[in-house]
């Protein structure tokens, strides 16, 4: 048995997937919940338990368990086979051909790294130093040491390296994985890393991509390379992709409904230990497009807690920009004046919690920031103020709430809202959003492709046909391939009536169903290259909409809607080639056919008696 089929046999995919949409209600035989990968009013996130298969009928995506990790966290198979390999409880080994490959590689490498430094932290007599500043001097437990894997990189040039290369990496790789640097003028490498206390940044699936390197506190004067050096961009760590604490805080963040983010990562940390789980941190810089996307995934809702100095300002604002751009709902949490949430929360917790609970609204905090700085009881103070919140409005994606803002804004400069409206529409013209401008020119991943009507009438009949089979042959004798509308479902009726005339009207014990995974397997196994993911993703939506749209349907009323749909399809099949023959015979007479011309008039008539006849021949099943 194959790794992924292994974990697959031992995992309920209704367990998985509740871990992500908690919302997941039965309904029927399945269980249906609110779109996590997009906005709805109306369920359309369908689940089956007996057959393991999910489709999310607002975005056409589904599949099976791995399929629904890659979509939900943005990772590649292999990926997903690392996330759900613990919660199988399967034992995933380096040999294992599911999981090798370049970057997989450089994963191992960086999480033998973690694992090394890790060590080094808790039992090198050289590592007493960095031990004493993280729990004397910033109070971390040994719990959030273990549960961070803080480490402490010795001071040498091949330590690190030397355990590598007995594992089997080569020097190459590990600098490709941003641990070591080559020697200038030879083709030799070194540490990157050396006499530094070892924060691992894991990327959304706990996978560690890279480190925060801070310098030891008996090291900070002869320190030349700066008190933090980080990981460089690699094929695993793009800064601008990666949030720092999301791994750990993601759940929360779901089930709290919003995350917290703070400037740095021993900010996020000391907040985890105080029972914060729903933080994480930009890492001392403005979130990026990529960054907000993943956040968005979990809530819509930010409360942002920055250092009032000025580059933690800047950043703020760079942040809110981007949030706004995002359209998420946004606070923004007030410290006292010098603190940072690590040293509120060392000093006093309850500082901090309150802190947090009175987060303002993003605009109460502009306004409070601006009017704190401009006298605005002068003209050249209400134009400020207005010059600098103004254009903050026009970013608010929501209209009503610009329209509420556009008015406090009037109210508390005491001038006239229409001269204010003039400009933030002037405002408004100049606004391009970063975050829809790193989008701009590229095909939205989630777009799709609408589907006629008529395509939506020929997957309702499939999902009869699969879920009343003993009306199949009806069905075939009725309506051929050219009834049928869009190429993927010609392909899958062509198989489907391949795979009945084979394995289920000449079966010995005389049943007449259409058993799921038997048809798959059959699919998987056809040489002509027909059973593609496409096919696969259609046959899990038309099963998924039978059970949701024909659960509990009685057979005479399923006989009632097969021929409704046959008749519609049929019409519309014909509809069709009498306007392509009509307009064929226009043709043809303004180039004097007028032979050819009749032959496609013999052919029109008979297409419009078949017309007539459509509803007629449908009688009785």
């Amino acid at each position: 048995m194959q790794i992924s089929e292994e974990i697959k046999s031992r995992l309920d995919i209704v367990d998985v997937i509740r871990e992500y949409v908690p919302n997941l209600k039965a309904v029927g035989v399945n269980f249906s919940a609110l779109s996590p990968f997009k906005r709805e009013k109306t369920p359309s996130f369908i689940v089956s338990p007996e057959k393991q298969i999910w489709h999310c009928f607002s975005t056409d995506k589904g599949g099976d368990v791995f399929s629904f990790i890659m979509e939900m966290e943005g990772v590649t198979f292999v990926e997903a086979l690392r996330i759900l390999a613990p919660k199988a409880g399967v034992q995933l080994k380096r040999e294992n051909p599911e999981i090798t490959s370049k970057r997989n590689r450089l994963l191992d490498i960086m999480e033998t790294a973690a694992i090394f430094y890790h060590k080094i932290f808790l039992e090198s007599p050289a590592a007493q130093g960095a031990r004493d500043y993280i729990y004397q001097k910033r109070g971390l437990t040994e719990a959030t040491v273990m549960d961070w894997q803080i480490g402490y990189s010795m001071d040498s040039w091949d330590d690190l390296l030397n355990v590598l290369k007995k594992k089997g990496y080569t020097e190459l790789e590990v600098n490709a994985a941003g641990l070591a640097i080559k020697k200038e003028g030879r083709n030799s490498f070194y540490n990157r890393f050396r006499s530094r206390i070892m924060f691992p940044i894991n990327d959304i699936n706990g996978n560690t991509v890279a480190f925060t390197a801070r310098v030891t506190p008996e090291r900070e004067s002869i320190e030349q390379m700066g008190k933090y050096i980080n990981s460089p961009e690699t094929a695993l760590y793009s800064k601008s992709r990666v949030v720092f604490g999301l791994d750990k805080a993601k759940m929360e963040i779901k089930s709290q409904g919003y995350a917290i983010v703070v400037e740095g990562q021993m900010d996020c940390i000391s907040c985890h230990q105080a029972g914060f789980k729903n933080v994480v941190a930009s890492s001392g810089t403005a979130f990026t497009g990529e960054q907000l996307k993943l956040l968005k995934r979990y809530s819509d809702n930010l409360k942002l807690s920055f250092d009032m100095d000025s580059a933690g300002q800047l950043a703020a604002d760079r942040g809110i920009r981007e949030a706004f751009a995002a359209e998420m709902n946004i606070k923004v949490i007030t410290l006292p004046e010098g603190k940072d949430p690590d040293e509120l929360i060392r000093k006093d917790v309850e500082a901090w919690k309150k802190a947090v609970a009175g987060a303002k609204h993003v605009m109460q905090y502009y306004f409070d920031k601006v009017f704190a700085a401009y006298n605005i009881e002068e003209s050249e103070g209400k134009r400020e103020a207005a010059r600098r919140i103004l254009p903050i409005i026009a970013r608010l994606p929501d209209r009503i709430e610009q329209d509420h803002w556009l008015k406090r804004l009037a109210e508390k400069l005491q001038v006239n809202e229409t001269a204010l409206r003039e400009t933030l529409i002037a405002n408004q013209a100049k606004i391009k959003p970063s975050f829809a401008k790193a989008t701009e020119g590229k095909p939205a991943e989630t777009a799709l492709r609408r589907e006629s009507r008529e395509e939506k009438l020929t997957q309702s009949l499939l999902a009869l046909t699969i879920k009343f089979p003993s009306f199949f042959e009806y069905i075939v004798n009725r309506l051929n391939l050219d009834h049928i509308f869009g190429a993927d479902n010609k392909s899958f009726y062509r198989n489907l009536i391949i795979y009945y005339n084979d394995n289920v009207s000449n079966s010995d014990n005389g049943r007449k169903e259409i058993n799921y995974q038997e048809f798959r397997n059959w699919l998987a196994n056809q040489p002509d290259g027909l059973a593609n993911d496409g096919l696969f993703r259609l046959l899990e939506k038309i099963v998924l909409a039978g059970d949701r749209d024909f659960y509990g349907l009685e057979s005479d009323k399923a006989k009632n809607e097969i021929i409704r749909i046959i008749i519609a399809l049929k019409e519309n099949y014909l509809s069709i080639r009498r306007n392509e023959i009509s307009r064929l015979i226009e043709e043809l007479e303004k180039d004097g056919q007028h032979a050819e011309a009749g032959k496609l008039m013999e052919e029109l008539k008979r297409l419009s008696d078949e017309s007539t006849e459509n509803i007629s021949e449908l009688e009785n099943i």
